[in-house]
């Protein structure tokens, strides 16, 4: 009983984070200029659902290339050109490295730690220090 409870948690979490994924998703494509658009035949709707799912997907029409990500759920799809598939990917890269920075700020977080009970990173550390290090030579 235990572990389905642990099971059914690590599901509903799961399903949680790839809601929340999906929004992101969603969010940066509206800001990079994508337009949202609803089948309106069968046959639209159809295509949509052959779509990858949480993917964007490239295609070719009359000479011109499209980026698509689905969102069968909302029975719509994101459409942009190559100019808007561009800012869509400066907004993830940004993103990554505003998350990358966060993650190293919460690491530094535990700088107000009292590190004095190590003795200091000073004397007795590398090479300058009484301790083994490059350039200690006797």
């Amino acid at each position: 009983m235990v572990i389905s409870a642990i099971a059914l948690s690590a599901l509903m979490i799961s399903c949680a984070t790839t809601q929340t994924s999906t929004q992101n998703k969603e969010s940066m494509l509206v800001a990079s200029g994508f337009k949202t658009i609803t089948p309106k035949t069968a046959a639209q709707q159809q295509k949509l659902q052959k779509l990858p799912a949480g993917k964007i997907a490239m295609i070719n029409k009359k000479g011109k290339t499209y980026y698509i990500f689905p969102d069968a759920a909302h029975n719509q799809a994101y459409v942009g050109g190559p100019k808007e598939y561009q800012e869509y990917q400066q907004l993830r890269a940004e993103k990554k490295l505003a998350n990358e920075n966060l993650e190293t700020a919460e690491m530094y977080q535990d700088a107000e730690m009292d590190w004095g009970g190590w003795g200091g990173w000073g004397a007795g550390w590398g090479p300058m220090g009484m301790g083994v290090g490059i350039g200690r030579v006797r």
